[in-house]
């Protein structure tokens, strides 16, 4: 494995490469966010460089999860050729499960103003019963997707937030630790595409396609 870094490996001491090397294993396998406290090889800013090259070097990046807060992810690119034929490894039962997840926990939240930034890890939990609510599926399915899904890091388990006048909820969800690997442009391309999903008749959403054509336009022609 280490002869494929080589290039960004060779001219350092050994010291800096174990550093180096547990730094990339730590943001490519870690569920959470890894702290630079704990990694040297992210809190030196020279050798956070170079396991953002090595990163680069298989397809994927370095994603900063908040203040000194660091993942990994697909770079740009890379992601963009993953889905250009829709080409999806969930069931669409599972994907239906995540998309309302993401609608109530963050999308309508942030809609509403009581939720600000770009992050799809923080939220408003959803419980369980709101889902039901939402879905066609039936509660065992709804149960089994919602263990898939947390299984791949994708949703979270929660406390659900209590409102007034509510009868208590023993379960709750939230979007997963996997939400974290996403860089700033798919953070983006999420938001839009619940736009489009959830309201495609708003201006909003209107501007969304608008901006698109072009690309689109020109995507077609280089082909």
């Amino acid at each position: 494995m280490t002869s494929i870094f080589e290039p960004v490996l060779a001219d350092l001491g050994e010291r800096q490469r174990d550093e180096i090397l547990a730094a990339f294993a730590a943001v490519e396998h870690s569920p959470e966010p890894v702290p630079e406290a704990v990694a040297p090889g992210l809190r030196d800013a020279t050798l956070r460089r170079s396991v953002a090259e090595m990163l680069h070097l298989i397809g994927r990046t370095l994603v900063r999860a908040g203040p000194g807060r660091w993942t990994s992810g697909y770079r740009d690119d890379v992601a963009a050729r993953l889905t250009a034929d829709g080409g999806n490894p969930l069931p669409l039962a599972d994907r239906a499960v995540l998309t309302l997840v993401l609608v109530h926990s963050v999308a309508i939240p942030r809609t509403e103003g009581t939720l600000s930034g770009d992050s799809w890890v923080d939220g408003t939990p959803t419980p369980i019963e709101e889902l039901q609510r939402r879905t066609q599926l039936p509660r065992g399915e709804l149960r089994q997707s919602l263990g898939r899904l947390r299984a791949a890091g994708l949703v979270r388990v929660v406390p659900a937030r209590l409102r007034p006048g509510t009868v208590p909820q023993n379960t709750a969800y939230l979007p997963g630790p996997q939400f974290h690997r996403l860089t700033e442009t798919a953070r983006r391309r999420l938001q839009e595409e619940l736009i489009l999903a959830a309201g495609p008749d708003t201006p909003l959403a209107a501007a969304i396609r608008r901006r698109r054509a072009p690309a689109a336009t020109t995507e077609r022609t280089a082909q």
